[in-house]
């Protein structure tokens, strides 16, 4: 059995360690945070991901924490409805709900079934050094670690990739967001329905259920840099002002959200990689494929991910081929989905009101099995070689 280092205490990097213990390997997981904070908003794991949780052995200990999800209402800024997209056709085929879930308690849950010494906090990672019979990892404390195989699986600014490949830097979509999770039980939202208002000059909304009476909400604006002054310094008030159009229930989730529960990022992926195995070296996770939010899989790519790892480790006894094995399953894949939903947000995201009504109209006349045939994709098993 090998010992793996994995850099980043993140959703991949708890679930990969998790799957590394699995199969009878040692795993320590380094984490620059001193503390893992309840931070974080909602997020869907779609059928795809909890099937993937279910191969970690991690699935019954993680659906219980969430709400399932079985449909996607998609309106414009009149409320007027564009698309009902019934995801249950596909969850029923694949024996898995698609769940909606705050990433905090997602975390907690991965962390929770993990050996009390496999984690590392307080540990923010430098480099590393690859030699033909491992890998030493070198942190800023000036401390050092050894192991067989390092996984860098240290999100979109990832360290890991950044030394492995030094051009490679996040790209900006063109927009940022707000979210908040907020008690919500009193507006008695119909169950398992999330649903986005697609509105005029850029502006969308969208809110999932994520249990216990909580929801999840996200509201995007059109930003022409990031890292905007102006959207840095708003508050409720103002997303209340630059929403205050969009019919139910975007007025009444604003109105329950306090100032201190808004997080605001710009929104951000990588350009499609071609490589993420590098000899005893593999970047998992947002830190080999961070995609835009507009498919709702950015969890889920890294739980595929761990679940892959897992499965060609187990059918390829040399760990570097089975890091090469992974790369060649999971590229095409994780790339399709960083392109597709790129484009999807740059549709959600069109400023020119001809345009937005051109976009309306093609949605509201798209026959729903055509919509879920485009949808069929996400949710199929990669068989790949």
């Amino acid at each position: 059995m090998a010992h793996f280092i994995v850099i980043g205490a993140g959703l991949g990097g708890l679930a990969t360690a998790h799957g590394l213990l699995g199969l009878g390997h040692s795993v320590q997981v380094y984490e620059a945070a001193p503390i893992l904070r309840e931070v974080g908003a909602g997020l869907v794991l779609g059928a795809n991901a909890m099937r993937a949780l279910q191969q970690l052995g991690l699935h019954e200990s993680v659906h219980p924490l969430g709400s399932a999800v079985t449909s996607l209402k998609l309106f414009d800024q009149n409320g007027r409805l564009l698309q009902n997209a019934d995801t249950s056709v596909f969850t029923r085929a694949l024996g898995f709900d698609n769940v909606g879930i705050h990433r905090a308690t997602l975390q907690q849950a991965l962390l929770q079934g993990l050996p009390a010494d496999t984690l590392v906090l307080g540990k923010p990672f430098e480099g590393f050094q690859q030699t033909p019979t491992g890998v030493e990892a070198f942190f800023t404390d000036g401390t050092t670690a050894q192991a067989d195989f390092l996984i860098g699986a240290d999100g979109i600014r990832s360290r890991v990739r950044r030394q492995l490949l030094p051009a490679t830097e996040p790209r900006y979509a063109g927009y940022t967001c707000w979210r908040a999770v907020v008690e919500a039980a009193q507006l008695e939202l119909p169950e398992g329905q999330s649903g986005e208002i697609w509105g005029n000059y850029g502006r969308r909304f969208g809110y999932v259920p994520v249990g216990n009476g909580q929801v999840y909400w996200f509201a995007c604006l059109n930003s022409p840099a990031p890292q905007n002054p102006k959207f840095r310094a708003y508050r409720v008030a103002d997303l209340q002002r630059e929403f205050h159009s969009f019919p139910a229930p975007v007025p009444a989730l604003l109105g329950l959200t306090r100032n201190e529960e808004l997080l605001w990022n710009d929104i951000l992926d990588l350009k499609p990689l071609r490589q993420l195995a590098f000899g005893r070296v593999l970047l998992l996770g947002d830190a080999g494929h961070a995609t835009t939010p507009n498919l709702g899989q950015g969890a889920g790519m890294a739980m595929e991910d761990a679940a892959e790892l897992v499965a060609c480790l187990r059918h390829t006894p040399l760990i570097t081929d089975a890091f090469r094995r992974f790369e060649k399953r999971r590229l095409p894949r994780t790339t399709r989905i960083v392109r597709t939903s790129w484009q999807l947000g740059r549709v959600g995201q069109l400023e020119n009101l001809l345009l937005t009504g051109l976009r309306n109209t093609i949605m509201r006349l798209l026959p729903a099995a055509v919509s879920q045939s485009q949808m069929a994709w996400l949710y199929e098993e990669d068989n790949k070689e």
